[in-house]
């Protein structure tokens, strides 16, 4: 192998079922017309799409050994640049329109032209990122297409909630799973191909939740982690607080997260037909989003602190002082709050105003015993 050459097969970290199940059925000539790779945020889905573009576009003679990750097929695939591969999602529809257009009509624009016969491979390869965003109508576009074979094309639609998609659409997909990575697999991917210290590896591996894409990201941004330790420093501040104090910070944790949430905002409230576009609102949402995150995550780690189990919870790594506030809390209080974080996570999806959400959740957050 010269220097600089990748080594043979999929580079992404973990995922061994999804990965065998891609790799057998393109080895068997028996992969669906149709994946939908899904998985939550931050799992690592990108680096999977990567393998499976290479995958199928590597020109490599022997079918057992693609991705070869060689030949011009596999580099032109990871890099998103190959002339058969052609990319869309509900923002790019959005940006896409033209005056009085529905994203809709843009979105069967895109899936025609999709259609056309390949160039330079055996076939075209539409990549749809962030199928479940789409709104219904576009959902059903997308559903007349994959109902009409055609041998020359495939879809890969990649999900952080497939329940998202319309039953139709699940149905006709070939389900790859990315899922959270055994801790002992990502440190030691974080030490040797991210060069991070082992102690602070295991450290952003247990705020990671196992999930690679967030690890690695931490990895390679620390002011991601540096502003969740601000914003749950923040939280566990406001539970000796009052109402006052509480509804006052969240316009700035709003502030905050946006600047985290601003080069990636993805807001459903700009999918609907016939809406303008609202990237205000948008960012907002996303960084309400970014916050309930973190609440969540710290208030998952207050609650087994709170049972006598201060050992799992992974903000004790970032919030030292996190075990003796959970031992002044009140165990039921804390699931109570925790599953409504989640109904408000899911309105915040359904376009539900991001700081009344969020004054909401203040309401509810539990206060500290004496």
């Amino acid at each position: 192998m010269t220097p600089g050459q990748l080594d043979a097969g999929f580079l992404s970290l973990g995922q061994a079922t999804a990965r065998t199940i891609a790799l057998r059925s393109a080895a068997a000539g028996r992969l669906h017309r149709t994946l939908l790779v899904h998985g939550p945020a931050g799992a690592g889905k990108g680096a999977f799409v990567d393998d499976l573009l290479a995958l199928l576009f590597c020109t490599d003679a022997r079918v057992a050994d693609r991705p070869c990750n060689a030949c011009r097929g596999c580099r032109d695939a990871r890099a998103r640049a190959h002339p058969d591969l052609v990319i869309g999602s509900p923002e790019r529809w959005r940006e896409d329109r033209s005056t009085g257009e529905s994203i809709v009509a843009v979105a069967r624009r895109w899936l025609l032209a999709t259609a056309g016969a390949p160039i330079a491979s055996e076939r075209r390869v539409a990549l749809i990122d962030g199928a479940d965003r789409a709104n219904e109508q576009t959902q059903n576009a997308l559903l007349k297409a994959l109902e009409e074979p055609n041998g020359r094309q495939m879809f890969i639609l990649v999900a952080n909630d497939p329940s998202r998609l319309l039953p139709t659409i699940r149905s006709r997909c070939q389900s790859l799973r990315i899922g959270a990575v055994p801790r002992a697999e990502l440190v030691e991917w974080l030490v040797v191909r991210e060069r991070v210290p082992a102690d602070d590896a295991d450290a952003l591996s247990r705020l990671a939740g196992g999930m690679a894409g967030t690890a690695i990201g931490f990895a390679r941004e620390p002011a991601r982690v540096e502003w969740r330790r601000r914003t749950q420093r923040e939280l566990l501040t406001l539970l000796d607080r009052g109402l006052a104090d509480r509804f006052g910070s969240v316009r700035d944790l709003i502030d905050e997260a946006s600047r985290q949430a601003a080069p990636s905002v993805e807001s459903s409230d700009e999918l609907i037909e016939g809406e303008s576009v609202r990237t205000p609102a948008g960012a907002q949402r996303q960084a309400a989003l970014l916050i309930v995150d973190a609440w969540l995550d710290l208030a998952r780690d207050l609650l087994v602190s709170a049972l006598d189990r201060p050992g799992i919870a992974p903000s004790a790594t970032l919030l030292p002082d996190s075990g003796a506030l959970a031992a002044r809390l009140d165990p039921a209080q804390l699931y109570r709050f925790i599953g409504l974080l989640e109904r408000i996570r899911e309105g915040l999806l359904q376009n539900a105003a991001p700081r009344l959400a969020l004054e909401v959740a203040m309401l509810a957050w539990p206060r500290l015993n004496p």
